[in-house]
């Protein structure tokens, strides 16, 4: 055992592979360097052996192993994917392809059992055989062709000519010329700063790089048209590894920036300097702060809250000796009983534990998507967590939702975002988009005033912070144009919360107060309580002394703010949501506290004081 645990930690201590400088490869040419025969992406085969001597010495590396191979095994007698698309999209069918191929091709390549190889063939050769995968939605190109390519080239040696023919032709005619004619046109994933950047370019280059020895001078145009477009988006981690996007878009983005760095390292050995772009190697942190003691994350810009694996963190774990993200994302898989996927395993790393993540900072900042959290600690599922932003309404997949936030204590989540309606509704990322309540302002935990959405293209930045004192204040200004001044602070006093909104104007508004609750709500005046299961939280309002709380439903709107049918409405159960509707006022200081214990009612002071 010592001899296995031995082997292990040196395998781990080498850390990612070899990365050739890019001007060497620029010098002796793109695919110079390219690897000879196949597998060549993502995962070599000293890899393997790593993940091989990893399952007989860690006991969690061997327990995902059979949960792996349990899933794999049930995947032999599952049918074989069919091009049918849901709404616009094909993009459900190209994911399912991702988790057999990299599931079946990567027990093929741990165990040698043939009988997963041969499944996977028969998964490329019946996609191989569609008409197209659908290029007027990309991400279900791109990730279509990142799935085709990665089983083709780890099952590689069990396949016939025949097939082998078959699928390089389906990945170059459905993957790279789709690709090349996007590169070529004025506009597409290539000119955005979003994920669809990230994915488009990694899944395509992992295509390019699987067959480049075949059809080299394909591979080369689109390896070289990645490489010129994916730096519009690597920086948007600039300069803290924020993401606008949310933490659901965030895992999206980050799991094919690695996909695209890991191909490039084991196909060609360079990462093009990638890896140095500034922020990457500390957007592990975002996605460590973003998820609740609960498991939950602040789910802000169509998010929902749960949390999926993210394999990624591994990955950079290793690339940027970050023990605390190898510790968070092995714990937190195991907390959530192990679902994960083939790349958990892959790119496992059992390095840190607990105490290195207690050492990370109980508040954080992300400067330039202007989003805060405070949490009172860590390891502890009783701690509170708030998330905070002021956030830019104008960007990819924003609601209308400045100063929102979500709040846990006491093992319960009491402010909640109802987070993303259904993409395939009419008009949802068109002209009807701020008819659906869940992305307009009223239907976030945020003021609305006159009754309206805030301004579409305001952005809100957080103009004070205090990691010792655990507040953050934005101006929300530029969201309410009848308004002179709105600004919000929020508070974290060990558990309690405190969250004060100041609003100046030249004539009198009418301002609501919002928050979003699955809890059962008994008003009484300027107090409330909440209560969900045997926990209960007390909610005060300190300022102003003549207002009152008030529950009203929330998610179903009114007809007159809605124009569109939603089908889902008649299957979803309408919410509560505990609101405060101001008397008409200039100038308004508005101050809830929101105390899981006992506590003290807090001196209120002017937010210019916080700052």
């Amino acid at each position: 055992m010592r001899i296995a645990l031995a082997v292990v930690i040196a395998l781990i201590l080498i850390g990612p592979l070899p990365s050739r400088a890019a001007d060497e490869v620029a010098d002796k040419g793109l695919l110079a360097t390219l690897r000879k025969g196949h597998p060549r992406l993502l995962v070599l085969d000293d890899q393997i052996d790593r993940v091989r001597e990893l399952v007989k010495a860690d006991a969690t590396a061997k327990t995902w192993f059979e949960k792996l191979r349990g899933v794999a095994d049930k995947t032999l007698t599952e049918p074989l994917a069919e091009r049918v698309l849901i709404g616009p999209r094909l993009l459900g069918v190209s994911r399912q392809v991702l988790g057999r191929t990299t599931l079946l091709g990567g027990m093929y390549r741990l165990t040698g059992d043939k009988r997963y190889a041969d499944r996977c063939r028969d998964e490329l050769l019946a996609v191989a055989k569609f008409s197209d995968w659908h290029p007027p939605h990309f991400l279900d190109v791109a990730e279509m062709t990142n799935a085709v390519a990665i089983g083709y080239d780890w099952i590689y040696d069990t396949l016939s000519a025949d097939d082998r023919k078959t699928i390089e032709s389906a990945i170059v005619n459905f993957g790279l010329k789709p690709g090349l004619a996007v590169y070529a046109s004025k506009s597409g994933f290539h000119k955005n700063t979003n994920n669809w950047n990230q994915v488009c370019n990694g899944g395509l280059t992992v295509g390019a790089l699987a067959i480049a020895d075949v059809e080299p001078e394909i591979a080369t145009k689109v390896i070289e048209n990645a490489r010129a477009s994916i730096p519009i988006a690597l920086a948007q981690f600039a300069p803290d590894g924020g993401c606008v996007e949310g933490p659901g878009y965030w895992a999206y983005a980050t799991r094919y920036t690695c996909y695209y760095l890991a191909a490039l390292q084991t196909a060609l050995g360079t990462d093009f300097d990638f890896l140095k772009t500034p922020g990457l190697s500390e957007t592990g942190y975002f996605r460590i702060q973003s998820i609740g003691p609960l498991d939950r994350t602040f789910n802000f810009a169509d998010a929902g809250e749960g949390v999926e694996p993210a394999s990624q963190m591994f990955y950079f774990a290793r690339a940027f000796d970050r023990r605390e993200f190898a510790a968070h994302e092995r714990l937190f898989d195991t907390r959530r009983g192990n679902n994960i996927d083939s790349f958990d395993l892959f790119w496992f790393d059992p390095q840190g534990s607990e105490a290195d993540l207690a050492k990370i900072p109980t508040a954080a900042l992300f400067k330039r998507i202007n989003v805060a959290f405070l949490r009172s600690g860590w390891n502890d599922r009783s701690a509170a967590f708030v998330g905070f932003k002021g956030g830019d309404n104008g960007a990819s997949h924003a609601h209308l939702d400045l100063g929102t936030f979500v709040y846990d204590a006491d093992g319960v989540r009491w402010a909640n975002d109802l987070g993303p309606d259904d993409y395939n509704l009419p008009g949802y990322f068109g002209a009807n988009r701020w008819d659906y309540y869940r992305l307009r302002t009223e239907g976030h935990n945020t003021l609305t005033i006159d009754g309206e959405n805030q301004a579409e293209r305001a952005a809100a930045p957080i103009i004070a912070f205090s990691a010792n004192e655990k507040f953050a204040v934005a101006d929300l200004s530029k969201g309410y144009p009848k308004a002179k001044q709105v600004h919000r602070g929020v508070q974290l006093i060990d558990r309690r919360l405190i969250v004060q909104d100041e609003v100046q104007s030249d004539s009198p508004l009418a301002i609501t107060w919002n928050l979003h609750t699955p809890a059962k709500i008994k008003l009484n005046g300027r107090e409330a309580e909440l209560t969900q299961r045997d926990k209960r939280l007390h909610v005060q309002i300190i300022e102003p002394k003549n207002a009152r709380f008030a529950s009203e439903p929330s998610d179903i709107p009114p007809a007159t703010q809605s124009t569109v049918p939603r089908p889902s409405d008649q299957n979803r159960k309408p919410g509560t949501k505990l609101v405060i509707h101001c008397d008409k006022a200039a100038n308004l200081r508005l101050v809830v506290a929101f105390s899981p214990d006992e506590s003290p009612t807090p001196q209120v002071r002017p937010l210019d004081d916080w700052k």
